[in-house]
């Protein structure tokens, strides 16, 4: 029976499963949004959020804690330091919702839904943002 069961198995073991969560959080702190398929992106929220909220109190124990979660090698280690320094400042007037979820149709392949997970707040450089801010210092000078 059911009864109030909301984890989200997606085929895969516990160990698997937090395996799989621990690096999709990783990497969407690390890269700021990561395509997907809509079942993981949809898992990976409340994942995320959840670092988010622990990652606005600061703290020395919320740093343990994000590393505990996260796990331990240096891609964690560098993920948590991300977190607490660029993602949980950028929420910090925000009460929640920090991830948006955009459907992108099916994949080629095999037809799964894919998704792109990304932060709201945190702004995401690219090439063209970099060469505009680059023309508009220029310009001012």
């Amino acid at each position: 029976m059911r009864h109030r069961s909301k984890t989200v198995k997606l085929q895969r073991d516990k160990a698997h499963r937090d395996s799989l969560l621990r690096n999709l959080a990783c990497s969407l702190i690390e890269h700021r949004q990561i395509r997907t398929t809509l079942a993981k992106a949809k898992a990976l929220r409340p994942y995320a959020e959840k670092l988010v909220t622990l990652g606005k109190t600061n703290t020395l124990h919320a740093r343990r804690r994000a590393i505990s979660i996260l796990g331990s090698n240096q891609l964690a280690q560098r993920s948590a330091k991300a977190l607490f320094e660029d993602i949980a400042p950028k929420s910090a007037d925000r009460q929640g919702g920090y991830c948006r979820i955009i459907k992108l149709g099916m994949r080629k392949s095999d037809s799964a839904p894919m998704a792109l997970i990304e932060w709201v707040d945190a702004l995401i450089s690219t090439d063209s943002e970099d060469e505009e801010e680059e023309v508009e210092t220029a310009a001012a000078e």
